[in-house]
Protein backbone atom coordinates (compact mmCIF):
# COMPACT_ATOMS: atom_id res chain seq x y z
CA UNK A 1 0.00 0.00 0.00
CA UNK A 2 1.38 3.22 -1.01
CA UNK A 3 1.06 5.83 1.73
CA UNK A 4 1.65 9.53 1.35
CA UNK A 5 3.30 11.25 4.14
CA UNK A 6 1.62 14.37 5.53
CA UNK A 7 2.89 17.32 3.70
CA UNK A 8 5.08 19.63 5.69
CA UNK A 9 3.33 22.53 4.04
CA UNK A 10 0.00 21.41 5.47
CA UNK A 11 1.40 21.26 9.04
CA UNK A 12 2.82 24.74 8.85
CA UNK A 13 -0.46 26.18 7.60
CA UNK A 14 -2.35 24.71 10.57
CA UNK A 15 0.21 26.09 13.01
CA UNK A 16 -0.05 29.56 11.55
CA UNK A 17 -3.82 29.55 11.86
CA UNK A 18 -3.58 28.55 15.52
CA UNK A 19 -1.12 31.34 16.26
CA UNK A 20 -3.39 33.83 14.47
CA UNK A 21 -6.35 32.95 16.63
CA UNK A 22 -4.21 33.13 19.79
CA UNK A 23 -2.94 36.55 18.82
CA UNK A 24 -6.46 37.76 18.19
CA UNK A 25 -7.60 36.54 21.63
CA UNK A 26 -4.63 38.17 23.32
CA UNK A 27 -5.44 41.40 21.53
CA UNK A 28 -9.04 41.38 22.71
CA UNK A 29 -7.92 40.58 26.24
CA UNK A 30 -5.37 43.39 26.21
CA UNK A 31 -7.98 45.81 24.92
CA UNK A 32 -10.31 44.80 27.72
CA UNK A 33 -7.58 45.34 30.31
CA UNK A 34 -6.84 48.75 28.85
CA UNK A 35 -10.51 49.72 28.93
CA UNK A 36 -10.92 48.67 32.59
CA UNK A 37 -7.70 49.98 34.01
CA UNK A 38 -7.24 53.13 31.99
CA UNK A 39 -4.31 53.21 29.70
CA UNK A 40 -1.53 55.73 29.67
CA UNK A 41 -2.91 57.54 26.64
CA UNK A 42 -3.39 61.33 26.78
CA UNK A 43 -7.17 61.01 26.41
CA UNK A 44 -7.71 58.81 29.45
CA UNK A 45 -7.06 59.08 33.17
CA UNK A 46 -3.91 57.52 34.45
CA UNK A 47 -3.97 54.63 36.83
CA UNK A 48 -3.05 56.85 39.81
CA UNK A 49 -6.70 57.82 40.58
CA UNK A 50 -6.34 61.41 39.35
CA UNK A 51 -8.44 61.05 36.27
CA UNK A 52 -10.94 63.60 34.95
CA UNK A 53 -14.01 61.35 35.37
CA UNK A 54 -16.74 63.83 36.52
CA UNK A 55 -19.13 61.02 37.44
CA UNK A 56 -17.03 59.88 40.38
CA UNK A 57 -18.92 60.03 43.81
CA UNK A 58 -18.04 62.79 46.30
CA UNK A 59 -17.10 61.03 49.52
CA UNK A 60 -15.77 64.03 51.44
CA UNK A 61 -17.02 64.02 55.08
CA UNK A 62 -18.67 67.01 56.76
CA UNK A 63 -16.51 69.31 58.86
CA UNK A 64 -19.52 70.31 61.02
CA UNK A 65 -19.46 69.00 64.59
CA UNK A 66 -22.73 68.66 66.55
CA UNK A 67 -22.58 68.50 70.34
CA UNK A 68 -25.58 67.55 72.52
CA UNK A 69 -25.74 68.04 76.25
CA UNK A 70 -26.55 66.07 78.30
CA UNK A 71 -24.59 63.15 76.90
CA UNK A 72 -26.27 60.06 75.54
CA UNK A 73 -27.56 57.76 78.28
CA UNK A 74 -27.49 60.38 81.03
CA UNK A 75 -30.07 60.20 83.80
CA UNK A 76 -31.12 62.39 86.73
CA UNK A 77 -30.92 65.35 84.34
CA UNK A 78 -32.13 68.76 85.50
CA UNK A 79 -35.42 69.86 83.96
CA UNK A 80 -34.13 73.37 83.20
CA UNK A 81 -30.79 74.55 81.86
CA UNK A 82 -29.24 71.17 81.06
CA UNK A 83 -30.45 70.59 77.49
CA UNK A 84 -28.27 72.38 74.94
CA UNK A 85 -27.32 71.68 71.32
CA UNK A 86 -24.37 73.41 69.63
CA UNK A 87 -22.55 73.27 66.29
CA UNK A 88 -18.88 73.96 65.47
CA UNK A 89 -17.44 74.43 61.97
CA UNK A 90 -21.00 74.58 60.67
CA UNK A 91 -24.55 75.67 61.38
CA UNK A 92 -27.48 73.78 62.86
CA UNK A 93 -30.26 73.19 60.35
CA UNK A 94 -32.55 70.87 62.31
CA UNK A 95 -33.09 70.01 65.97
CA UNK A 96 -35.84 67.65 67.06
CA UNK A 97 -36.54 66.82 70.71
CA UNK A 98 -39.42 64.66 71.90
CA UNK A 99 -40.37 62.32 74.72
CA UNK A 100 -41.14 58.64 74.28
CA UNK A 101 -44.80 59.42 73.58
CA UNK A 102 -43.87 61.68 70.69
CA UNK A 103 -44.64 64.93 72.48
CA UNK A 104 -42.28 67.57 71.04
CA UNK A 105 -40.22 70.10 72.97
CA UNK A 106 -40.33 73.51 71.34
CA UNK A 107 -37.14 75.48 70.96
CA UNK A 108 -35.26 77.75 68.58
CA UNK A 109 -31.95 77.86 66.77
CA UNK A 110 -29.91 80.85 67.91
CA UNK A 111 -26.67 82.60 67.02
CA UNK A 112 -27.15 82.09 63.28
CA UNK A 113 -27.07 78.32 63.71
CA UNK A 114 -24.50 78.09 66.48
CA UNK A 115 -26.88 76.74 69.09
CA UNK A 116 -30.37 75.59 70.06
CA UNK A 117 -32.20 75.95 73.37
CA UNK A 118 -35.64 74.75 74.49
CA UNK A 119 -38.31 77.40 74.96
CA UNK A 120 -39.70 75.69 78.06
CA UNK A 121 -38.66 73.39 80.87
CA UNK A 122 -38.72 69.60 80.59
CA UNK A 123 -41.03 67.25 82.45
CA UNK A 124 -39.61 65.28 85.36
CA UNK A 125 -38.95 61.51 85.31
CA UNK A 126 -39.20 61.52 81.50
CA UNK A 127 -36.99 60.09 78.76
CA UNK A 128 -36.19 62.38 75.83
CA UNK A 129 -34.60 61.77 72.45
CA UNK A 130 -32.61 64.42 70.55
CA UNK A 131 -31.82 64.46 66.83
CA UNK A 132 -29.70 67.31 65.48
CA UNK A 133 -28.27 68.09 62.03
CA UNK A 134 -25.64 70.68 61.05
CA UNK A 135 -24.21 71.69 57.68
CA UNK A 136 -20.66 72.88 56.96
CA UNK A 137 -19.58 75.62 54.53
CA UNK A 138 -19.48 73.16 51.62
CA UNK A 139 -23.01 71.96 52.28
CA UNK A 140 -22.03 68.63 53.79
CA UNK A 141 -24.28 67.48 56.65
CA UNK A 142 -23.42 65.92 59.97
CA UNK A 143 -25.94 64.44 62.42
CA UNK A 144 -25.89 63.50 66.08
CA UNK A 145 -28.41 61.79 68.38
CA UNK A 146 -28.77 61.43 72.12
CA UNK A 147 -31.23 60.09 74.69
CA UNK A 148 -31.44 61.00 78.37
CA UNK A 149 -33.82 60.85 81.33
CA UNK A 150 -34.76 63.73 83.61
CA UNK A 151 -34.66 63.59 87.38
CA UNK A 152 -37.34 62.13 89.63
CA UNK A 153 -38.02 64.79 92.30
CA UNK A 154 -38.20 63.92 95.99
CA UNK A 155 -40.21 67.03 96.86
CA UNK A 156 -43.11 68.32 94.78
CA UNK A 157 -45.88 70.92 94.69
CA UNK A 158 -49.19 71.36 92.90
CA UNK A 159 -51.52 74.26 92.23
CA UNK A 160 -55.06 74.16 93.63
CA UNK A 161 -57.11 76.28 91.25
CA UNK A 162 -60.49 77.89 90.82
CA UNK A 163 -62.81 77.90 88.88
CA UNK A 164 -63.31 74.22 88.22
CA UNK A 165 -62.73 72.72 84.81
CA UNK A 166 -65.80 73.13 82.60
CA UNK A 167 -67.43 75.75 84.83
CA UNK A 168 -69.58 78.65 83.68
CA UNK A 169 -68.80 81.70 85.81
CA UNK A 170 -69.58 85.39 86.20
CA UNK A 171 -67.70 88.26 84.58
CA UNK A 172 -65.60 88.97 87.68
CA UNK A 173 -64.05 85.51 88.02
CA UNK A 174 -60.24 85.44 88.03
CA UNK A 175 -58.26 82.25 87.51
CA UNK A 176 -56.70 81.77 90.92
CA UNK A 177 -54.02 79.23 91.87
CA UNK A 178 -52.94 78.39 95.43
CA UNK A 179 -49.66 76.45 95.58
CA UNK A 180 -49.05 73.79 98.18
CA UNK A 181 -45.50 75.07 98.75
CA UNK A 182 -44.18 78.61 98.92
CA UNK A 183 -42.68 79.62 95.57
CA UNK A 184 -39.25 81.29 95.42
CA UNK A 185 -38.90 81.11 91.61
CA UNK A 186 -42.12 82.94 90.68
CA UNK A 187 -41.10 83.86 87.13
CA UNK A 188 -40.49 80.21 86.19
CA UNK A 189 -43.81 79.13 87.68
CA UNK A 190 -45.79 81.96 86.07
CA UNK A 191 -44.18 81.26 82.68
CA UNK A 192 -45.42 77.66 82.93
CA UNK A 193 -49.07 78.78 83.14
CA UNK A 194 -50.47 80.02 79.83
CA UNK A 195 -53.95 81.40 79.19
CA UNK A 196 -55.71 81.71 75.84
CA UNK A 197 -59.11 83.27 75.32
CA UNK A 198 -61.73 83.41 72.59
CA UNK A 199 -62.23 86.20 71.72
CA UNK A 200 -58.67 87.24 72.48
CA UNK A 201 -58.03 89.49 75.47
CA UNK A 202 -54.84 90.34 77.34
CA UNK A 203 -54.67 88.40 80.63
CA UNK A 204 -51.97 89.02 83.23
CA UNK A 205 -50.97 87.36 86.47
CA UNK A 206 -50.36 88.89 89.90
CA UNK A 207 -48.75 87.26 92.94
CA UNK A 208 -50.28 87.57 96.40
CA UNK A 209 -47.46 86.45 98.69
CA UNK A 210 -45.43 83.44 97.57
CA UNK A 211 -48.22 80.87 97.33
CA UNK A 212 -51.03 82.47 95.32
CA UNK A 213 -51.15 83.61 91.69
CA UNK A 214 -54.28 85.19 90.16
CA UNK A 215 -54.93 85.97 86.49
CA UNK A 216 -57.43 88.48 85.12
CA UNK A 217 -57.96 90.91 82.22
CA UNK A 218 -57.88 94.68 82.69
CA UNK A 219 -61.69 94.94 82.76
CA UNK A 220 -64.39 92.42 83.63
CA UNK A 221 -64.64 89.54 81.17
CA UNK A 222 -67.07 89.83 78.28
CA UNK A 223 -70.01 87.42 78.32
CA UNK A 224 -69.40 84.31 76.27
CA UNK A 225 -65.60 84.41 76.50
CA UNK A 226 -64.02 80.96 76.43
CA UNK A 227 -60.89 80.60 78.56
CA UNK A 228 -58.29 77.82 78.28
CA UNK A 229 -55.56 77.50 80.90
CA UNK A 230 -52.54 75.20 80.49
CA UNK A 231 -50.91 74.31 83.79
CA UNK A 232 -47.56 73.02 82.54
CA UNK A 233 -46.01 72.76 85.99
CA UNK A 234 -44.51 69.28 85.69
CA UNK A 235 -40.76 69.70 86.12
CA UNK A 236 -40.79 73.39 87.12
CA UNK A 237 -38.47 74.05 90.04
CA UNK A 238 -40.67 76.27 92.18
CA UNK A 239 -38.12 76.49 94.98
CA UNK A 240 -34.72 74.78 95.40
CA UNK A 241 -35.25 71.02 95.14
CA UNK A 242 -39.06 71.29 94.93
CA UNK A 243 -40.67 70.57 91.55
CA UNK A 244 -44.15 70.84 90.13
CA UNK A 245 -45.90 67.61 89.19
CA UNK A 246 -48.94 68.98 87.34
CA UNK A 247 -49.71 68.97 83.64
CA UNK A 248 -53.35 69.86 83.15
CA UNK A 249 -55.62 71.87 80.87
CA UNK A 250 -58.53 73.76 82.44
CA UNK A 251 -61.34 75.44 80.50
CA UNK A 252 -64.17 77.66 81.65
CA UNK A 253 -66.73 79.97 80.06
CA UNK A 254 -67.95 83.41 81.07
CA UNK A 255 -71.72 83.53 81.50
CA UNK A 256 -74.14 86.46 81.43
CA UNK A 257 -72.97 89.83 82.75
CA UNK A 258 -74.38 90.45 86.25
CA UNK A 259 -73.07 93.17 88.56
CA UNK A 260 -74.96 94.11 91.74
CA UNK A 261 -74.30 97.37 93.59
CA UNK A 262 -75.05 97.62 97.32
CA UNK A 263 -75.53 101.12 98.74
CA UNK A 264 -74.97 101.01 102.50
CA UNK A 265 -76.49 104.49 102.82
CA UNK A 266 -79.78 103.90 100.99
CA UNK A 267 -80.00 100.22 102.10
CA UNK A 268 -80.73 99.06 98.57
CA UNK A 269 -79.03 96.75 96.07
CA UNK A 270 -79.44 97.31 92.33
CA UNK A 271 -78.91 94.17 90.25
CA UNK A 272 -77.89 94.80 86.63
CA UNK A 273 -77.86 92.29 83.81
CA UNK A 274 -75.91 93.23 80.69
CA UNK A 275 -75.83 96.82 81.89
CA UNK A 276 -79.58 97.14 82.48
CA UNK A 277 -81.41 97.23 85.80
CA UNK A 278 -82.75 93.74 86.48
CA UNK A 279 -84.05 94.11 90.04
CA UNK A 280 -83.82 96.41 93.07
CA UNK A 281 -83.69 94.66 96.44
CA UNK A 282 -83.89 96.09 99.99
CA UNK A 283 -80.87 95.07 102.09
CA UNK A 284 -79.09 95.65 105.38
CA UNK A 285 -75.32 95.95 105.88
CA UNK A 286 -72.95 96.15 108.82
CA UNK A 287 -74.03 98.23 111.78
CA UNK A 288 -71.69 100.85 113.30
CA UNK A 289 -68.51 99.17 114.50
CA UNK A 290 -69.15 96.19 112.20
CA UNK A 291 -69.27 98.07 108.92
CA UNK A 292 -69.23 96.13 105.63
CA UNK A 293 -66.17 96.41 103.40
CA UNK A 294 -66.42 98.82 100.48
CA UNK A 295 -65.24 97.79 97.03
CA UNK A 296 -65.66 95.18 94.32
CA UNK A 297 -66.20 91.67 95.62
CA UNK A 298 -66.65 88.41 93.71
CA UNK A 299 -68.90 85.52 94.73
CA UNK A 300 -66.50 82.64 95.46
CA UNK A 301 -68.74 80.09 97.20
CA UNK A 302 -72.49 79.32 97.29
CA UNK A 303 -74.22 77.49 100.17
CA UNK A 304 -77.96 76.83 100.37
CA UNK A 305 -77.57 76.65 104.14
CA UNK A 306 -74.59 77.16 106.44
CA UNK A 307 -73.65 77.83 110.05
CA UNK A 308 -72.30 81.25 111.04
CA UNK A 309 -70.47 81.49 114.35
CA UNK A 310 -69.00 84.78 115.57
CA UNK A 311 -66.05 82.98 117.12
CA UNK A 312 -64.71 82.00 113.67
CA UNK A 313 -64.34 85.65 112.64
CA UNK A 314 -63.17 87.16 115.90
CA UNK A 315 -66.55 88.25 117.26
CA UNK A 316 -66.56 85.90 120.22
CA UNK A 317 -69.94 84.49 121.14
CA UNK A 318 -71.99 87.36 119.75
CA UNK A 319 -73.89 85.03 117.44
CA UNK A 320 -74.13 81.41 116.42
CA UNK A 321 -76.74 80.77 113.74
CA UNK A 322 -76.81 77.16 112.56
CA UNK A 323 -79.16 77.51 109.59
CA UNK A 324 -78.29 80.65 107.63
CA UNK A 325 -80.02 80.22 104.22
CA UNK A 326 -78.93 81.24 100.72
CA UNK A 327 -75.37 82.25 101.65
CA UNK A 328 -72.81 83.40 99.08
CA UNK A 329 -69.23 84.14 100.13
CA UNK A 330 -67.57 87.47 99.21
CA UNK A 331 -64.36 87.42 101.28
CA UNK A 332 -62.06 84.93 102.96
CA UNK A 333 -62.52 86.84 106.21
CA UNK A 334 -66.18 85.88 106.44
CA UNK A 335 -68.21 88.44 104.50
CA UNK A 336 -71.30 86.89 102.88
CA UNK A 337 -74.36 88.13 101.08
CA UNK A 338 -77.01 85.87 102.58
CA UNK A 339 -80.58 85.25 103.58
CA UNK A 340 -81.73 86.66 106.92
CA UNK A 341 -84.96 85.51 108.60
CA UNK A 342 -84.32 87.25 111.96
CA UNK A 343 -83.72 90.84 110.80
CA UNK A 344 -87.24 92.19 111.30
CA UNK A 345 -87.68 95.61 109.70
CA UNK A 346 -83.98 96.30 109.00
CA UNK A 347 -84.15 95.55 105.25
CA UNK A 348 -84.23 98.80 103.30
CA UNK A 349 -84.27 100.86 106.53
CA UNK A 350 -81.13 100.54 108.64
CA UNK A 351 -77.89 98.56 108.98
CA UNK A 352 -78.03 95.76 111.54
CA UNK A 353 -75.54 93.02 110.58
CA UNK A 354 -72.04 92.14 111.78
CA UNK A 355 -70.57 93.05 108.39
CA UNK A 356 -72.47 90.80 106.00
CA UNK A 357 -75.06 91.93 103.46
CA UNK A 358 -78.47 90.63 104.56
CA UNK A 359 -81.50 89.99 102.34
CA UNK A 360 -84.93 89.06 103.70
CA UNK A 361 -85.53 85.33 103.78
CA UNK A 362 -87.60 82.68 105.55
CA UNK A 363 -86.25 80.05 107.88
CA UNK A 364 -85.12 77.05 105.86
CA UNK A 365 -85.04 79.11 102.64
CA UNK A 366 -88.10 77.36 101.27
CA UNK A 367 -89.67 80.43 99.65
CA UNK A 368 -87.74 81.17 96.46
CA UNK A 369 -89.73 84.32 95.72
CA UNK A 370 -88.37 86.28 98.69
CA UNK A 371 -85.33 88.56 97.99
CA UNK A 372 -82.64 86.20 99.30
CA UNK A 373 -84.07 83.16 97.50
CA UNK A 374 -84.48 85.09 94.26
CA UNK A 375 -80.96 86.51 94.38
CA UNK A 376 -79.38 83.14 95.16
CA UNK A 377 -81.20 81.46 92.27
CA UNK A 378 -80.13 84.23 89.88
CA UNK A 379 -76.44 84.29 90.88
CA UNK A 380 -73.35 82.25 90.05
CA UNK A 381 -69.72 81.92 91.11
CA UNK A 382 -67.83 84.88 89.67
CA UNK A 383 -70.65 87.44 89.83
CA UNK A 384 -69.61 90.86 91.11
CA UNK A 385 -71.11 92.56 94.17
CA UNK A 386 -69.99 96.19 94.69
CA UNK A 387 -70.43 97.91 98.04
CA UNK A 388 -70.35 101.69 98.31
CA UNK A 389 -71.04 104.34 100.98
CA UNK A 390 -70.03 102.10 103.88
CA UNK A 391 -67.96 103.58 106.69
CA UNK A 392 -65.26 100.93 106.37
CA UNK A 393 -62.24 100.90 104.05
CA UNK A 394 -61.99 99.14 100.69
CA UNK A 395 -61.57 95.38 100.90
CA UNK A 396 -58.01 94.08 100.34
CA UNK A 397 -57.44 92.61 96.85
CA UNK A 398 -56.34 89.27 98.29
CA UNK A 399 -59.25 88.96 100.73
CA UNK A 400 -61.25 86.66 98.49
CA UNK A 401 -61.16 86.85 94.69
CA UNK A 402 -61.15 90.63 94.85
CA UNK A 403 -58.19 91.71 92.75
CA UNK A 404 -60.44 94.18 90.91
CA UNK A 405 -59.75 96.61 93.76
CA UNK A 406 -56.20 96.96 92.48
CA UNK A 407 -55.45 99.25 89.53
CA UNK A 408 -54.23 97.62 86.32
CA UNK A 409 -50.90 99.46 86.67
CA UNK A 410 -50.31 97.90 90.08
CA UNK A 411 -51.62 94.54 88.93
CA UNK A 412 -49.03 94.19 86.16
CA UNK A 413 -46.17 95.91 88.02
Amino acid sequence: MNGRPISGASVDAHSHRSKGILALLLGVLLLAVTACGGGGGSDSGSGDGKGKDSGQADTKSSQAVVTIAPKDGADDVATSGALKVTAAKGKLTEVKVEDTKGNPVDGKITGGGAGWTPSTHLASATKYKVHAVAKDADGHESAEESAFTTLTPKNTFVGIYTPDNGAKVGVGMPFSVHFTRGITHPEDVEKAITIKTEPAVDVKGHWFGNDRLDFRPQEYWKSGTKVTVNLNLDGVEGRPGVYGKQAKTVTFTIGRDQVSTVDAKTHKMVVKRDGKVYKTIPITTGKPGYDTWNGQMVISERLRVTRMNGETVGYGGEYDIKDVPDAQRLTNSGTFIHGNYWGGGAFGNYNASHGCIGLRDVRGGGDRSVPAGWFFDHSMIGDVVIVKNSHDRTVAPDNGLNGWNMSWEKWIA
